[in-house]
């Protein structure tokens, strides 16, 4: 199976290179020219990603640590920052290691080829689902906005997953009733505008968004 590469850079001209170049060596390539793109491609789950710092909106060293919590990939910034503070900075932001622009393609490839060996000898990936600068990580069942963790309950979270991993698609109550609680509960179905509810103000107080829409004289979805 091919190794999957997520490469974060501004410059089109220097994603469109990797690309061409990795993808010629077999990896599958997935590219994002700003940091909210990034944050998208996530659930993809990469084995590595590649990483530029001079970013606007978001540069490189925030969006390391906004996720690296949520991944475990190794996350290589390619840079053109040369000071030793900027090594030191990269690496303390979680980044595993640090290529300076112009660089050799050649020694990028055995950078990558070394981090994904070393990674396959103690892989656990975490499974991580986003909505825009929303992260909901499944395998830990806890759900941050930025770097700041949004607490809810064990069926609120049962509820936030159905409707992302089903983002877009429209469901009565019913419907998620029975896909949360499971056919054979004898609860009520009502019970679901409460817990949308409180997810709706739990989500607002911390990102100001709105993520679950209602669709009236239907159900619920997850805003795409």
């Amino acid at each position: 199976m091919k190794h999957k590469i997520l490469i974060v850079d501004d410059e089109v001209m220097i994603t469109e290179l990797l690309s061409d170049h990795l993808g010629d060596e077999g990896y599958e390539i997935y590219i994002a020219n700003s940091a909210s793109r990034a944050l998208g491609l996530l659930p993809k789950n990469p084995d590595l990603i590649i990483l530029d710092i001079n970013m606007p909106e978001m540069d490189g060293l925030e969006l390391c640590k906004t996720i690296r919590d949520h991944v475990s990939c190794p996350i290589l910034f390619v840079t053109a920052r040369i000071t030793e503070q900027d090594k030191i900075n990269g690496l303390q932001y979680g980044g595993d290691d640090y290529i300076t622009k112009p660089f050799s393609l050649k020694e990028l490839s055995a950078r990558i080829a070394a981090h994904l060996r070393r990674d396959e000898r103690s892989h656990m990936a975490a499974s991580v689902l986003t909505s825009g600068k929303l992260l909901v990580n499944l395998s830990q069942r806890r759900i941050f906005f930025k770097e700041r963790e949004i607490e809810v309950s064990k069926r609120e979270f049962d509820l936030i997953e159905f409707l992302l991993t089903n983002a877009g698609q429209v469901f009565d109550r019913e419907c998620i009733y029975e896909r949360i609680w499971g056919y054979d509960a004898e609860g009520s179905a009502d019970v679901i505008k409460e817990h949308v509810r409180k997810i709706r103000a739990k989500l607002h107080e911390v990102t100001g968004e709105e993520y679950i829409e209602t669709v009236w004289g239907v159900g619920y979805k997850w805003k795409r």
